[in-house]
């Protein structure tokens, strides 16, 4: 291995790349990592190939769980952290400056939504701007519009649906995801690089109780019933059950866990609604808070893949 050029690296290495990577190593999966930080999986695994250029050695290691720091891998990911950390503790410096920023903020989203995306994001806005008090509320995805209208949450985070009344609210694209299919290892469609509605309705189709009315909806498409056995809130539940070989089950991508991996298999679901976008909820003609405001702001700031477009109706 060559010697590491410093001006090369402080002029080619970002702050993006380098979370990206400390993702790819928490997730130990590229693909997962790239759904947290809102990217594509090409796109991910093709920064962490120019990082690996850059530093003239190999950073991640292919097992069959996953991906793994290799020894240099893991000098740079103690190195990232500390830069993280010393831009945490210039936060911490910064919140004198930022007291106008203060109040009761109240945000309602569904697990799906908190676990991926917004539990880390909130958690670093709650160190910037420490005189926040965040009230986090986990509801189902179809009352979160509703309560952001009746002005019971300054912020709704859902994942857009057929058929959902967002009367009342302003609606901003915030995230994107897809909806994949889980079935167990030894299944049929296990060997298929993808499936649709129509392979899944026979089948023992466990339903994550989001996404009930979108099975339904398709099912009647292709002029079918869908009356589901298994009902289940919880994803984890779900593919638990899967992996029990008690049926098969759908479920946004994010949540299917590295520790899934060799376990199930998770097939690509070719459909146009499994395409899931996630946007940002605010009542309409009311003032934000300035903690709104700022809030909306940071959950913004990430980068946006693709153009992210409206909301299903």
């Amino acid at each position: 291995m060559g010697t590491l050029n410093r001006l090369h690296l402080i002029r080619q290495v970002d702050l993006f790349t380098l979370r990206l990577f400390l993702s790819a190593i928490e997730e130990q999966q590229i693909g997962l990592a790239a759904i947290r930080e809102n990217i594509a999986a090409s796109t991910a695994t093709k920064r962490i190939q120019v990082l690996e250029n850059i530093a003239g050695v190999k950073l991640l290691e292919r097992t069959p769980k996953g991906v793994v720091p290799s020894p240099a891998g893991a000098i740079l990911a103690r190195h990232a952290r500390m830069i993280f950390d010393s831009l945490d503790d210039m936060r911490t410096e910064f919140a004198s400056l930022t007291e106008g920023v203060q109040g009761e903020l109240r945000i309602v989203s569904a697990r799906s939504v908190i676990v991926p995306f917004l539990a880390r994001e909130l958690g670093e806005f709650s160190r910037e701007y420490p005189l926040v008090d965040l009230v986090v509320h986990e509801v189902e995805n179809a009352d979160i519009v509703q309560e952001v209208a009746r002005g019971e949450a300054d912020l709704g985070v859902f994942a857009s649906a057929y058929g959902l009344d967002l009367d009342g609210v302003e609606v901003t694209p915030y995230r994107r995801d897809r909806i994949v299919a889980v079935v167990p290892l030894d299944h049929p469609l296990s060997g298929q690089t993808s499936v649709t509605i129509r392979d899944l309705v026979p089948e023992n189709l466990i339903a994550p109780r989001a996404l009930i009315g979108a099975l339904r909806a398709a099912a009647q498409r292709i002029g079918e019933d869908y009356a589901p056995k298994h009902v289940l809130r919880s994803g984890g539940s779900a593919i638990s059950l899967v992996h029990a070989g008690l049926g098969v089950t759908v479920q946004p991508e994010c949540l299917v866990g590295h520790e899934w991996t060799g376990r199930v298999a998770v097939l690509e679901l070719a459909e146009p609604w499994a395409a899931r976008r996630i946007h940002l909820a605010t009542a309409r003609g009311r003032e934000f808070s300035p903690a709104t405001k700022v809030l909306i702001e940071q959950l913004l700031t990430r980068p946006i893949d693709e153009d992210q477009l409206e909301p299903d109706r």
